[in-house]
């Protein structure tokens, strides 16, 4: 199956949290947008998420930090889409250089890990 992946950077708007601590929330959001595009192009249409089977929280993500979402369609049913997310940081900032200096990560973080299901009509269906 086709993978889709988005990357963004995590701006003070995002932070929630002391500290510049971005909500978990927001790697939510970022896999909804994976999803719907996952759907576009496997269907044609943007369809719905029904739910999430899981979602795992593994490190903090903080203002200033770029997120890489990924995801993949992993079972196809008439109307169901199983899928399964993961968010990584990939550049961090570094504050204790200067105000504006970051570091392009080595080794990538997993930031959260998902699975759920989404739906797309069947008379929706265009793929």
């Amino acid at each position: 199956m086709e993978k889709v992946m988005i990357r963004v950077r995590m701006s003070m708007h995002d932070a929630h949290y002391g500290g510049n601590l971005v909500d978990g929330a927001k790697m939510l959001n970022l896999f909804g947008d994976v999803a719907t595009e996952l759907l576009i192009r496997n269907d044609g249409d943007e369809g719905l998420f029904a739910a999430y089977d899981s979602v795992e929280f593994l490190a903090p993500v903080y203002a200033g930090d770029f997120i890489e979402a990924v995801g993949e369609i992993t079972q196809t049913g008439n109307s169901s889409r199983k899928m399964t997310f993961e968010a990584r940081k990939v550049i961090i900032p570094r504050p204790d250089i200067n105000d504006s200096a970051c570091d392009v990560l080595e080794e990538p973080i997993v930031v959260c890990r998902a699975s759920g299901t989404c739906v797309v009509p069947k008379n929706k269906q265009r793929g």
